[in-house]
């Protein structure tokens, strides 16, 4: 079995597992109950946030645990656009983003806030002149990715924030870090970031865990009430089996960060150079600043065709987001590419558990593919 579609989920560590199984098994008592089982739960939590705080790159009061970066995403979106509630100001997002932002975004240009939709530039970047020229002094959010999940751009979002607080010194800006963690440094005070969204399943961790950065003093409303766990933002009894897993992972990847990322590196190039000597009609989409996620299309081959017959070879990739379930992409349409780019692209993704061998394997089957489909 090869799979290359880490950047949908990715298979749970060892490491993590048993640090659920622990909290699960034995640590398992309810954070807010006062006796010893609950304060033990308790230490564990507040531990697992310090270590997940740390891989954020901000302070461990400033570490909300969520369900997920969907959720994350929804509470900083909503969140923001609650404190502007009467104002009913400018939002700026982007065409690339994921479905979390577009569609949260969308609903709330139903609810009356006027919501801009920034187009990238061929390569899949958002310019901090594009954005310049669509900001306001009514701005009051821009949210954006930082990795984008189909094409593995990354956004100049130390530029972007720059720009955003330069002309509108009151808008939040928001970071979806859901492709970035573990693979590009957290730095979310050098980029004026003010809300950034995580999630566990992306690096080793459970499904079901996210977290949240929300920068110290400022204050969101909570999407649900509850009993005041996390502060009021996200109420209801931690998850803490998931946590204490995600904490597990985030402590793995952080440890080995250079190591895997070279690894990856490593794994791309050799794609890279296998497609274009046995695959040379192909073409890459995206400029592909790091090598977690490799974009490419097979002229000739629907994708959803070519992904039936990598599974027949246990080759496991996929045409997109996987939240778009097969769907056209809407990140290459916004790229400008044709149809037959768009309708034959493949999402390679690696984690650092990847091989060669499963990139000869991907070849392999591709090949077949092609020799198939293209009759």
């Amino acid at each position: 079995m090869h799979y290359l579609d880490n950047a949908a989920t990715t298979r749970v560590l060892p490491e993590a597992a048993e640090a659920a199984v622990h909290a699960m098994c034995t640590c398992f008592g309810n954070p807010s109950s006062l006796h010893r089982m609950g304060i033990e739960a308790s230490h564990l939590l507040e531990e697992s946030r310090k270590t997940v705080a740390a891989a954020l790159g901000c302070l461990p009061e400033e570490t909300y645990f969520t369900s997920c970066g969907t959720e994350s995403t929804n509470i900083s979106l909503r969140g923001a656009a609650h404190l502007h509630r009467h104002k009913k100001g400018r939002i700026i997002t982007t065409e690339i983003e994921h479905a979390a932002t577009a569609n949260t975004a969308r609903q709330l240009a139903a609810e009356g806030f006027e919501v801009v939709f920034l187009a990238p530039d061929a390569g899949g970047h958002i310019t901090p002149d594009a954005l310049e020229a669509a900001l306001t002094g009514d701005t009051v959010l821009l949210s954006c990715q930082l990795v984008n999940n189909e094409i593995g751009t990354v956004q100049p979002v130390a530029e972007l924030g720059a720009r955003l607080k330069a002309k509108a010194p009151e808008a939040l800006f928001h970071i979806d870090a859901v492709q970035g963690l573990a693979r590009v440094p957290l730095t979310p005070k050098k980029w004026n970031c003010d809300l950034m969204s995580v999630s566990g399943h992306k690096i080793g961790a459970p499904k079901g865990i996210g977290a949240l950065y929300v920068k110290k003093g400022l204050r969101l409303p909570p999407l649900m009430q509850g009993g005041g766990q996390e502060k009021g933002l996200r109420p209801g009894t931690e998850a803490l089996p998931n946590i204490a897993a995600f904490a597990k992972a985030c402590e793995v990847r952080m440890a080995q960060f250079e190591a895997d990322y070279a690894h990856v590196e490593q794994l791309a190039a050799y794609l890279r150079e296998k497609v274009q000597t046995e695959l040379p009609d192909t073409a890459f989409n995206g400029a592909g600043d790091i090598p977690h996620v490799v974009n490419l299309s097979l002229p000739g081959c629907k994708s959803e065709v070519m992904l039936r017959v990598l599974e027949g070879d246990e080759v496991y990739v996929s045409s997109g987001s996987a939240c778009s379930k097969g769907k056209q992409s809407g990140v290459l349409r916004a790229l400008g590419l044709p149809k037959t780019r768009t309708d034959s692209a493949i999402r390679v993704s690696f984690a650092p558990f990847n091989t060669k061998e499963d990139v000869d394997a991907f070849i392999a089957a591709a090949r077949k593919g092609v020799k198939m489909l293209r009759r």
